[in-house]
C-alpha cells in the first residue's frame, strides 16, 4: 500500500489519487530559467563527488557502545554483554552484532564524536535534520513552528537541485518521524523555504504483498485518452492566458500530469522488478524494503532519499531504537540483525551496480544512548557524544574521525556537530556549504553554518 503526502508545517496528511493534480499544482512548483540560473549561481560551481544521498535513518537513537564505538575495557555496566569483532579497516573493531557491516568498512568513514548536547528525540532530531540547534534544547514533542522552522537537508537539496525528471529531487519514506501521540518532529519539511520545497513524504509499506503505486496512476474514472485530452486543453489555455504570475502553478500542474502518465515514474516504485533473492538479501521488513526502494529512486534520478526506521508492533520498545528497557535483548534479537542486514545489502547492492561511488549513504540517528544502564536494563537518551557513519559518495573509506572518552560519554577529539554534517553533505553534492537560500519572503540565509569534515573527504 502506498500513499503520498506533501505535509504542511503542522501536520502530515495523505494524498489520494484524485488529489494529485491539485497537489502537484501547489507542491511541485516549477522554476523559470532565470530562477534556475540564479539558484545555480547562489549554490556555487564546486565539483560534485556525489550525485545522490541516502539517509539510512535509525530513528530512536542507536547505541554507540553496540555499533561504532564499543568500549571492551570498560566495566560491564558500561560496555554491556556484547564483544567486538575486527573489521576490514586495520585497527577498527566494531560491535559483534555487525558481522556483515564489518566486511565493508573500507568504504565507510566513521564519526565517533558527534554532539548535539540535546537529550530529546524531537529537538535533537531537529538539529540533526537541519543543522540548527532547537530553541530550547531538550524539548520533547516539539512542534514544527517558528523559530524552529529551519529547512531539512532534503528541502535544502530540493531547493538547490530542482528535479530534472518526473520525480522530485527529495523523498522521505516510508513514513514521517513522530513521537507518541503522532507528534511529528520539527525539521522534516521546508520550513522557511516554503511548502513547494518540502521533500515528498511517501507513506508506504514496500514489504506488503499488495504494495503498488496506485497513487501514481490516473483515477479509474479518467482513462488515458481522457487524461490526454485534458493535457491538450490545458496546453491551449496556457497559450491563450499566459501569465508570469501563475507560472509556478502551471508548472506544477504540468508536473502532476507527467507523473500520472509517466511509466518511468511508476517503474521506479515497482519492486516486483527486483529478484526475490535480492529482496531477501535486504530482508523483508518495511524498513529493509524501503532501503531497496531508495536504491531504485536514486537510480531514477532522485537526489536525496531519507529512510526512517518505523515502529514494529508487538516487539519490546515498539520495535524501535529507543531502548529504555531490555536494551540488550532488543539489540540482539532484532534491531542489530535487521540493521546489519539491510545496511550491508544497500552498500553492496549500490557497489555492484556501480552506484556507490556517486551515492553518499549516511548511517544516521538523532543521538546515542547513555553509558550506564538504567534500572529496567535499558539505555536512555544521550546527545553528548554518539557515532555516525558515511559511505560512498566520494567519502574516504576506512577512516575513523573523532574519539570519545573511555565510557563513550563525552568527546575527547574530533568533535562534530550536525551543522558540520550538513556542510559536508552539501560539499559532496557540489554546493558551497553556505550556499544562499531565500525564504518565502525572499530573505537570504545560508544553507549551513558548519564546516566540511575534511578528514573524511
Amino acid at each position: 500500500m502506498l500513499s503520498l503526502a506533501t505535509p504542511p508545517l503542522d501536520r502530515f496528511d495523505h494524498l489520494h489519487r484524485r488529489e494529485w493534480l491539485r497537489a502537484g499544482a501547489i507542491g511541485l512548483g516549477g522554476l523559470t530559467l532565470p530562477q534556475l540560473l540564479t539558484q545555480q549561481a547562489r549554490a556555487g560551481s564546486g565539483k560534485a563527488k556525489a550525485k545522490s544521498v541516502i539517509v539510512f535513518g535509525l530513528m530512536g537513537g542507536p547505541a554507540q557502545h553496540d555499533t561504532w564505538d564499543p568500549k571492551p575495557d570498560a566495566p560491564a555496566e558500561i560496555r554491556g554483554p556484547f564483544g567486538t569483532i575486527p573489521s576490514k579497516t586495520v585497527g577498527l573493531r566494531v560491535g559483534e552484532l555487525m558481522p556483515e557491516t564489518a566486511k565493508l568498512t573500507d568504504r565507510i568513514a566513521v564519526l565517533r564524536a558527534v554532539v548535539t548536547n540535546d537529550n530529546a528525540h524531537s529537538s535533537s532530531g531537529y538539529q540533526m535534520l537541519t543543522g540548527v540547534p532547537h530553541q530550547p534544547l531538550s524539548q520533547e514533542s516539539a512542534t514544527p513552528r517558528a523559530p524552529n522552522n529551519w529547512p531539512s537537508l532534503g528541502a535544502i537539496v530540493r531547493y538547490l537541485r530542482p528535479a530534472a525528471g518526473q520525480l522530485p529531487s527529495a523523498v522521505t519514506l516510508p513514513e514521517h518521524i513522530w513521537n507518541d501521540g503522532n507528534f511529528p518532529w520539527p525539521g522534516q519539511d521546508a520550513g522557511l523555504l516554503g511548502r513547494k520545497h518540502d521533500p515528498w513524504l511517501i507513506h508506504c509499506d514496500p514489504a506488503d504483498a499488495k504494495f503498488k503505486v496506485a497513487a501514481l496512476a490516473p483515477p479509474d474514472e479518467v482513462p488515458a485518452t481522457r487524461l490526454s485530452h485534458r493535457q491538450g486543453l490545458l496546453a491551449q489555455m496556457d497559450r491563450m492566458t499566459a501569465n508570469p504570475a501563475t507560472a509556478p502553478y502551471d508548472a506544477g500542474t504540468r508536473k502532476a500530469f507527467e507523473l500520472v502518465s509517466s511509466g518511468a515514474a511508476r517503474a521506479a516504485f515497482d519492486l516486483d522488478r527486483e529478484s526475490p533473492r535480492l529482496r531477501d538479501r535486504y530482508g523483508r521488513s518495511r524498513f529493509a524494503q524501503s532501503c531497496l526502494l531508495a536504491r531504485r529512486l536514486v537510480e531514477a534520478g532522485v537526489s536525496l532519499v531519507q529512510i526512517n526506521w518505523t515502529r514494529i508492533p508487538n516487539l519490546p520498545n515498539q520495535g524501535g531504537w529507543d531502548t529504555h528497557a531490555k536494551h540488550n535483548d532488543s539489540a540482539k534479537q532484532f534491531l542489530m540483525p535487521m540493521m546489519d542486514r539491510a545496511y550491508s545489502a544497500l552498500l553492496t547492492d549500490l557497489a555492484d551496480r556501480g552506484l556507490l561511488d556517486e551515492t553518499l549513504v549516511i548511517w544516521f540517528g538523532e543521538f546515542g544512548r547513555t553509558p550506564k544502564f538504567n534500572g529496567n536494563g535499558g539505555r536512555d537518551h544521550w546527545g553528548h557524544v554518539f557515532s555516525l557513519a558515511l559511505a560512498g559518495g566520494g567519502v574516504r573509506g576506512g577512516t575513523v574521525y573523532g574519539a570519545s572518552d573511555k565510557h563513550a560519554a563525552y568527546p575527547t577529539d574530533g568533535r562534530v556537530e550536525p551543522r558540520d554534517l550538513i556542510a559536508t553533505v552539501l560539499h559532496q553534492l557540489g554546493f558551497t556549504p553556505d550556499a544562499e537560500l531565500r525564504d518565502a519572503e525572499n530573505r537570504p540565509f545560508p544553507a549551513s553554518r558548519g564546516s566540511v569534515i575534511r578528514a573524511i573527504v
